[in-house]
């Protein structure tokens, strides 16, 4: 029988467990709950709370509301959302994470210290996903004047001549940031100031290591997440590094038994958008296609 284990560091962080906590509180209390966005990246636990009742919308969508309530998610929002809730008697239930929430008046501090000073060549930079729901809420407290850079390759197209204050979101990869940290300051000119400013999530960043050591471990690896998640992209990234035998699947209906052919030990690890009890459900899935004394191979694969 195969050893399955599963990672008792994944799972939800603690701004998701809290956006989900106050989701399922106001669901309880009877009426209309909207959430702007998917409350997760997670399709599996989307559509639990949908079918609890919880409606998601887009920013289209919310323009168009009236006289409603809408959570808004652990990512956060730009203050364009929080002036169109106000316009059309929209209540909040805000569940930014306080992390996100942090960074975001860090960047509008900033910003609104260089317009006090009318100092345009202070470059704001963030180290992020364009698009990403918690990247565009930053970019939001600079008006859209924030740089964005996605990658390390990005950021040889900033002006090294002017002043350079780089930021970064809150699940990025640290290595990576600290890459383009050293590289700026290789290359900023003797005249320009450089500050970075550490703004990764230490939930989310200490469970490279964790998940690298908790990879390196079993034989075959099965990686929990949604395939929008960009923790989950960076976490999986790094199982796959240290166990080329490693797979991400969004639903146990995706697993391969023949997968486990030869294998002796698996570990279930997921994103922190990846709820346990999905893990867990992995778990049962691969544990009822087993052939009771058997070697996997011989089992039944569906």
């Amino acid at each position: 029988m195969l050893q399955i284990e599963i990672d008792n560091g994944s799972g939800f962080c603690f701004g998701v467990t809290t956006a989900i906590k106050k989701a399922e509180e106001e669901l309880q209390k009877g009426g209309t709950l909207y959430c702007l966005g998917d409350i997760v990246h997670n399709g599996m636990e989307v559509e639990r709370l949908h079918a609890r009742g919880l409606i998601t919308i887009d920013h289209q969508q919310l323009r168009r509301l009236h006289n409603a309530k809408v959570l808004l998610r652990a990512h956060g929002e730009p203050p364009e959302t929080y002036a169109i809730a106000r316009r059309n008697n929209i209540e909040i239930i805000d569940a930014t994470c306080p992390v996100v929430l942090q960074l975001q008046r860090r960047i509008k501090k900033q910003h609104e210290n260089n317009a006090a000073t009318n100092d345009s060549e202070r470059q704001i930079v963030i180290f992020g996903k364009n698009g990403h729901a918690e990247v565009l809420g930053l970019v939001g407290q600079t008006h859209s004047k924030a740089i964005v850079i996605e990658k390390f390759d990005d950021v040889k197209k900033l002006d090294f001549t002017r002043n350079i204050y780089l930021y970064s979101q809150t699940t990025k990869s640290l290595d990576e940031f600290h890459h383009i940290i050293d590289y700026i300051r290789a290359h900023i000119s003797p005249g320009a100031e450089f500050k970075s400013f550490d703004t990764i999530c230490r939930q989310v960043a200490n469970r490279m290591p964790n998940i690298a050591a908790f990879a390196g471990r079993h034989d075959v690896v099965i990686f929990v997440a949604g395939r929008k998640s960009s923790n989950g992209k960076v976490l999986f990234k790094e199982c796959l590094s240290v166990n080329p035998n490693s797979h991400q699947i969004e639903s146990a209906a995706e697993i391969d038994m023949q997968w486990f052919n030869h294998a002796e030990t698996v570990g279930i690890c997921g994103a922190t958008s990846t709820p346990k009890w999905l893990m867990e459900e992995c778990r049962e899935y691969i544990r009822k296609r087993e052939t009771p004394g058997n070697h996997p191979s011989r089992a039944n694969s569906r």
